[in-house]
């Protein structure tokens, strides 16, 4: 009688390994990685894990990388005009974001030598460039969205209210009584904050761009 094959392990592969401190990162924050946790939670020895990164630094700008890479670009490529095209970059990079708030800190550090987040700059900057931003201004441009994006995903405004009315005295805080119930509303006042927010910089910027236009 033939000896039954043992199942075979799934191949440690860069991929599994990012999307494995990924999900580490997403579920018990940057602490949680270090490559003897991944090991366990991908089956395999600790110096496997040194066949792809070298430390744990490299592990989370490689998980950093993947949430840039889930932004989508394409509105800089099909003709539509910078304001929209903005616009839309940034709902998508905000949305990337939220649902990986645990990362953002590392993303905060800037692009380095991510691919991902390289071209993310690169789509920008060469989006506003060719509609006629002048060079300066598009870094500017690019360097505004970030900060205003990165702020938005770091904390939750209406999250950080307690529920409990009797912490807002209207002694000591005469135009806080409902403040109570914001943290209920959390993702729709927070979300109406963004648009509200994102809207007044395209607003300003569209008067820059008049300009730009007439210095032309």
């Amino acid at each position: 009688m033939c000896a039954m094959a043992r199942p075979r392990k799934p191949l440690l592969s860069y991929d599994r390994i990012v999307e494995t401190a990924r999900e580490l990162v997403d579920a018990e924050g940057l602490s949680a990685v270090s490559t003897r946790r991944l090991a366990a939670e991908l089956g395999v020895s600790g110096p496997s894990l040194y066949n792809h990164f070298r430390t744990k630094d490299e592990i989370l700008e490689a998980v950093a990388d993947s949430v840039s890479a889930q932004v989508d670009l394409s509105m800089f490529e099909g003709g539509r005009d910078w304001r929209t095209a903005l616009h839309d970059w940034a709902v998508s990079y905000r949305a990337a974001l939220r649902d990986h708030p645990n990362i953002v800190p590392v993303l905060a550090r800037g692009p380095g030598r991510r691919p991902a987040a390289l071209r993310l700059a690169d789509a920008v900057y060469g989006g506003m460039v060719a509609a006629g931003w002048p060079a300066a201004q598009a870094t500017s441009i690019g360097a505004l969205m970030r900060y205003f994006i990165m702020g938005s995903a770091l904390g939750s405004f209406a999250g950080g209210f307690v529920d409990d009315a009797s912490a807002y005295d209207p002694a000591d805080y005469p135009h806080l009584g409902q403040a109570h119930l914001l943290a209920e509303q959390q993702e729709k006042i927070d979300e109406r904050a963004f648009e509200t927010g994102l809207t007044a910089l395209l607003d300003g910027l569209a008067r820059q761009y008049e300009q730009v236009g007439r210095d032309v």
